[in-house]
C-alpha cells in the first residue's frame, strides 16, 4: 500500500455555503471521509497548512508547501494536495519550479462544487488524484481533474463552472483516468535522472500587464520604483505598437537603464509568441534584452519570472534559467 500525504488548503472542494457565500470549512479528515474506497490502494494521512479559498493564495503559500513537501518527502510516496480551481494552475506551475526532477508524485487538484454535495465532481477528482499518486509511473507536479491529467506548467482553467474546468496548453495531457485505469500518454518517468531540488524563494514583484489598443507606454514609468520584472501580453506573436510618440520604445529604454526585466508573452491561449514574425516585435527584440514567453502559459510565465528573479538579477544569469526546459513548460525557443 503506498503512503500518501493529503495537503488541505481549502478551495471550493472543502467549502460549506454560508450567508456570505461559499467559505472553506471542511477538514481533511472530513474530505477523506468521502472517499472510502481509496482505502483499497493506499494509506492516507493528513495536513491542512492553511484553508483558504483560492483567490487568497500567493507567493508565500507555495513557499509554505514546498517546505512541507520537502520535509515530509522521505516519508510519503506520493502527494495530493486539494486546492481552490482559481490559482490552482499558478500554483501547480510554482511547484514545478520549488520542486524539480522529483521521482515522485505531487497531485494538485480540487472541484467546482464542495464534496458534501449529492452531486459534485470533488469526489471523483480526489479519487481520481490519490489512485495517480498511488501510480508507479506516475511522478513530477501535475493537476488531475475532470479525468484528466496535466503537466503542473501547461493547465489552464478555461471554464469558470463546468467540471472539465481545465485544459493542458500547447502539450498533450499526461494521463486520463477512466473508472480505476490510468491510460499514460507521456510515461517518461525513467527519464527524470537530475538530482531532487527544492527552491526556497520567490520573487513577487512582478507585473502583468495586459495591453489594449491605444495604452500609453508611459504606465511602465507607473511601475518602475514598485517592481522587478513586467510581463506584457501582447497581440498575436508579440509585439508593441508605436502610434507616432515612441512612447513604448522610450519607456522600455528607461526600464532597462533601471535594471528591470522584461517578458513578452501573448494574449493568445494556444501556438504561443513569435515576435520575429513581424516589424512590431522584431524591431523590438533587435532594440532591447527583452525575453519571451514563446509556447508557455500565462501562469508558467509568471511562476517561472518570480522563480528565477530570486535567485539572479543578472541578465545572462536570468537568460539561462528562464529559457531551460523545466517540467515541460517550454519546447520552442
Amino acid at each position: 500500500m503506498k503512503q500518501i500525504l493529503l495537503i488541505a488548503t481549502g478551495g471550493t472542494i472543502a467549502s460549506k455555503y454560508t450567508e456570505h457565500g461559499l467559505a472553506p470549512q471542511i477538514s481533511a479528515e472530513e474530505i477523506i471521509s468521502y472517499i472510502p474506497a481509496a482505502e483499497e490502494f493506499c494509506q492516507i494521512d493528513t495536513v491542512a497548512p492553511f484553508n483558504l479559498d483560492s483567490t487568497n493564495i500567493n507567493p508565500s503559500h507555495w513557499l509554505v508547501l514546498a517546505e512541507l513537501i520537502e520535509k515530509k518527502y522521505e516519508y510519503y510516496d506520493g502527494f495530493v494536495i486539494c486546492h481552490g480551481t482559481d490559482t490552482m494552475a499558478y500554483t501547480a506551475a510554482a511547484l514545478s519550479y520549488l520542486i524539480q526532477n522529483n521521482r515522485k508524485p505531487v497531485v494538485i487538484t480540487g472541484a467546482q462544487k464542495p464534496i458534501d454535495l449529492a452531486i459534485t465532481d470533488a469526489r471523483s477528482n480526489l479519487l481520481d488524484s490519490l489512485r495517480f499518486a498511488a501510480d508507479d509511473r506516475a511522478h513530477g507536479v501535475v493537476i488531475v481533474f475532470g479525468g484528466k491529467v496535466i503537466a503542473g506548467t501547461r493547465a489552464k482553467k478555461i471554464r469558470s463552472k463546468s467540471y472539465n474546468a481545465f485544459s493542458s496548453i500547447n502539450y498533450p495531457d499526461i494521463a486520463s483516468i477512466h473508472d480505476k485505469r490510468i491510460i499514460f500518454y507521456i510515461d517518461d518517468k525513467e527519464q527524470t535522472v537530475r538530482p531532487l531540488k527544492f527552491g526556497h524563494a520567490m520573487n513577487s514583484r512582478i507585473f502583468l500587464l495586459k495591453l489594449v489598443p491605444g495604452m500609453n507606454g508611459s504606465i511602465l514609468d507607473a511601475l518602475i520604483n514598485d517592481y522587478d520584472g513586467v510581463i506584457i501580453e501582447s497581440f498575436g506573436v508579440g509585439g508593441l505598437p508605436n502610434y507616432g510618440d515612441d512612447s513604448f520604445y522610450n519607456a522600455i529604454e528607461r526600464w532597462m537603464k533601471a535594471g528591470k526585466f522584461l517578458v513578452m508573452a501573448t494574449q493568445v491561449t494556444h501556438e504561443g509568441s513569435d515576435m520575429s514574425v513581424y516589424q512590431v516585435g522584431k524591431e523590438l527584440k533587435e532594440h532591447f534584452p527583452v525575453f519571451e514567453s514563446y509556447d508557455m502559459t500565462l501562469e508558467a510565465t509568471v511562476t517561472k519570472m518570480m522563480w528565477a528573479l530570486a535567485q539572479t538579477k543578472e541578465r545572462e544569469a536570468f537568460e539561462k534559467l528562464f529559457y531551460q526546459t523545466i517540467n515541460h513548460d517550454i519546447l520552442f525557443i
